[in-house]
Order: C-alpha cells, then sequence, then structure tokens
C-alpha cells in the first residue's frame, strides 16, 4: 500500500476509532476491538503531519451532520475547500474565518466559498493576524492544528493536529468563534485545557515551561520571545534535560545560544533538508505523572501570544503525549546540532 494510503488509512481508522466520522460495515467489523477499547478513553485524537495526509481532515469536514465552522490562517487547498461547498450544498451551516491580512492567498478560497453560499469572512483588525487554525464540526469536536490548511506546505512540514471532544472545550471554541465571525469582542474561556492569544498564552506556556522537573522537549518554528527563551534556558540551569528542535538558526542564533550556553541541546532544519519544523509544541517531564503536552498556533513571538488571535491546549493525554513525545525525539535525533 503506497505510503500516504496507508496514512490517510491510519488517521481514518484513529478517527473512526473515536466516534468521529462513520465506516462502512466491513471496516465496523474489522476495526470492533480498536473502537471498543476508544470509546471508553480517548476525548482527543493526535495526528501527526506529514507522516498523515490530510485526508484526515477532509473526512471529519464530509463527518458534518449539521454544521462546520473554521478558522484558518491560511486557506490553499483546492480539496478541502470543496468539502466545505460540498456540506453547504448539501444543507449544512457552514461558516469560516479567513485571516484578513493574507487575501493573496486566502482570496481564491474566499470567492469560491462565497460564490457556493458559505458564510466566510476575513478576520477582524482587532488583531494583528487571526493566526488560530481550527476545524469544528457539529459543535461537538474540534481539529485544532498546528499547521494551515495550505497544500503547498503539505509534504514537507512538521505538523501536529489534536481532534478535542471535551464539551468545555468545544463550548468555548464555538463561543470566541461567533464572536469573531461578527468580529465583536470577548474574553475567552480556557474550557477545561484551551491556550488562547491574545488572552493567556504566555502566562499558560510560562507556568508548563516553569513547572517542569525532569524534561522539557520542544518544536516550535519561531524561537524568539524572550520571557519564554529566559523560562527554558532556566529550566536547562536548573537541571532539566532541554531539548529543542527549531528552524533558520541565522534568525534566532542568539536564543539558541543562550539555551546552549545554560545546558541545552538544540537542533535545527533548513528548508532545504526535506523537513520543515513548523510545529508549535512542548512536552514536560514525559514519562512521570506530571507529563504535560502543548500544541497549538502559538509560536515564540511577541505577536503570537500578545497580538494575535490564536489557539492551543494543553493535556494530560496519554495518547498526545506519546506521540507528540516520540515525534519530537525523531525530529531531535534527526536535525543538525547547533
Amino acid at each position: 500500500m503506497p505510503l500516504a494510503t496507508s496514512a490517510r488509512r491510519a488517521g481514518a481508522l484513529l478517527l473512526a476509532a473515536a466516534g468521529l466520522i462513520p465506516l462502512s460495515g466491513t471496516a465496523q467489523a474489522a476495526t470492533a476491538a480498536t473502537a471498543a477499547t476508544a470509546a471508553t478513553a480517548a476525548t482527543y485524537t493526535p495526528i501527526v503531519f506529514p507522516d498523515q495526509d490530510h485526508g484526515v481532515v477532509y473526512d471529519l469536514i464530509n463527518s458534518a451532520t449539521r454544521s462546520v465552522d473554521v478558522t484558518m490562517y491560511e486557506l490553499r487547498d483546492t480539496t478541502a475547500v470543496n468539502a466545505l461547498i460540498g456540506r453547504r450544498r448539501a444543507g449544512l451551516t457552514v461558516r469560516v474565518i479567513l485571516d484578513g491580512r493574507h487575501t493573496s492567498v486566502n482570496g481564491a478560497a474566499y470567492s469560491a466559498l462565497r460564490a457556493a453560499g458559505v458564510g466566510v469572512t476575513y478576520s477582524s483588525s482587532a488583531f494583528v493576524y487571526t493566526h488560530q487554525k481550527t476545524v469544528t464540526v457539529d459543535g461537538a469536536k474540534s481539529l485544532i492544528l498546528t499547521g494551515n490548511l495550505d497544500s503547498t506546505y503539505y509534504s514537507s512540514s512538521r505538523d501536529f493536529g489534536v481532534v478535542d471532544t471535551d464539551a468545555n472545550d468545544v463550548a468555548a471554541i464555538e463561543q470566541v468563534f461567533a464572536a469573531d465571525y461578527a468580529q465583536t469582542s470577548i474574553t475567552p474561556s480556557d474550557g477545561d485545557n484551551l491556550v488562547w492569544s491574545p488572552t493567556d498564552s504566555q502566562a499558560r506556556l510560562l507556568d508548563l515551561i516553569n513547572g517542569a522537573q525532569h524534561t522539557l522537549d520542544l518544536e516550535q518554528l519561531e524561537f524568539g520571545d524572550q520571557a519564554l527563551v529566559d523560562a527554558v534556558a532556566a529550566a536547562a540551569g536548573r537541571g532539566v534535560t532541554v531539548r529543542v528542535v527549531g528552524m533558520n538558526p541565522s534568525s534566532y542564533s542568539s536564543y539558541f545560544d543562550q539555551v546552549v550556553t545554560a545546558g541545552g541541546q538544540v537542533v535545527t532544519y533548513s528548508s532545504t533538508t526535506g523537513l520543515y519544523i513548523h510545529a508549535k509544541a512542548i512536552v514536560a517531564d514525559y514519562g512521570t505523572p506530571s507529563a504535560k503536552v502543548f500544541a497549538g498556533s502559538e509560536n515564540f513571538s511577541d505577536n503570537s501570544l500578545n497580538n494575535n488571535r490564536e489557539l492551543g491546549l494543553i493535556t494530560t493525554d496519554s495518547g498526545v503525549l506519546t506521540t507528540v513525545e516520540s515525534t519530537a525525539a525523531r525530529d531531535f535525533a534527526n536535525g543538525t546540532p547547533y
């Protein structure tokens, strides 16, 4: 079986096992044991790109029976756009917020969605960027992504996704979506596990980093927020094993230097090495009772934390922890030591 097909099938089975998309009768029988186990266990379903392809996202959109709400920094994926249009033509309520500063990227999707009767709007100027990347289906499950729905970058970008069915999380995401869609102000609720910008992301991520006692693994596209970098360096200085996977050492060399000087380890990738570290993820104290994982749209930058609309989550879920940690460890092993 080709890798892309195998990856899509694996992703679909994960979602199906968690009750997020329907399966045929044959497939239901073949995955009955998995579904029975997952039904009592999984509030969160992790996804890893490009190991899995974006068929898992399309399947989620196509599973909707009532509504689809999307907030996306960049939407340049014909298959995703057509899936949203298909749901609208099936009579569902479909609403989309696209970042208004990226009309050159989002313009084609905006026009196609609007022509098909989808409720689509550009984001509020209250934020520097609307950098959030979320798909919510039927008001019951939200896919929180670290990457955009932009097929230009699918083959090379390391990104994560988490399908969240926690009722308080999804309700909070929908409340913020309604306000942002109407371009009215709101103070977001964190639900049970959410991390919002510009509300509380810097404080929440600082708490996560400062609470690490044993290990701290990070994958970050941008590594330039001084408060967070100071916290990472301080963790290394107090004896925490710190590993950072990043990009563009010429842009962030002084911050990488700070972490290395404090005793941490840094590896980097370049855009020509076949893997682009676009993820924004942190794993603290993996393998201990206090282990936590963050994944979301927030970069280590002042804009991302304090001026943009962003969304991530922090969870203790073992499946998300293991998936993000194993991927980060593999990427660290394959990176170029700084």
